[in-house]
């Protein structure tokens, strides 16, 4: 009886995981537009598209696992605000004892969210992949409305039951002293260091899935 009221409730037994990607935010729109007019276009049909280990996460986690990972709201230029609403909207999906996922600009909304506030669930475990935050000497023009003071990082704490921070010594974005700084304010979060994983721009990340599989 237990596990049919379960199943009508839209409880899931499986572990939930959930992945919030990267992009770009700008303030001064003049520096988007300047953007378009020089990034390289991607999605040609003569450009090889390189595979990346999200699109292979929730198969090689496997059917014990449930994975959510949703398109963010215009992730070319976003805005705080509205990634907010939408990450929100998929609070009635999810259950005590999910595990967040942040990469890069997603690790920076997913640090100004839980700083400021608190879930209508418990978090199992948060993880941070390469997190940009204002260290000396690094000026960001991609974060906008995403950045955050370092005196919330400790706000953190409690949030999650587990912390990691995971960077790759070789990240051509976002430098490794970023890491380092984050953990130093947040001593409770468990620091992950890499070699060679750049920018976790890697069409294979077995170290991801054995941790996730490990802690959950």
């Amino acid at each position: 009886m237990y596990i049919f009221l379960n199943v009508l409730s839209g409880y899931s037994m499986k572990q939930q995981v959930f992945y919030i990607h990267g992009g770009e935010s700008y303030d001064d729109h003049d520096v988007f537009l300047n953007r378009l007019h020089t990034i390289d276009i991607r999605d040609l049909p003569t450009v090889e598209t390189k595979g990346k280990w999200t699109g292979t996460l929730a198969a090689e986690l496997g059917e014990d696992y449930e994975v959510f990972m949703p398109a963010m709201p215009n992730k070319q230029n976003a805005k705080y605000e509205e990634w907010k609403i939408w990450f929100e909207r998929h609070f009635e999906y999810l259950n005590d004892g999910v595990i967040l996922l942040g990469c890069s600009l997603g690790a920076m909304f997913l640090t100004k969210y839980l700083a400021d506030n608190t879930p209508p669930f418990s978090v199992k475990v948060l993880m941070l992949l390469a997190c940009p935050i204002r260290v000396t000497g690094f000026h960001d023009d991609e974060s906008g409305s995403f950045r955050f003071n370092t005196n919330v990082i400790p706000e953190l704490a409690g949030k999650a039951a587990q912390i990691f921070v995971l960077h790759s010594k070789d990240d051509f974005l976002v430098p490794y002293e970023h890491a380092l700084t984050f953990h130093e304010l947040l001593p409770e979060a468990e620091l992950l260091t890499f070699e060679d994983k750049n920018h976790f721009l890697v069409a294979k990340f077995p170290e991801l899935i054995q941790l996730i599989k490990k802690i959950s």
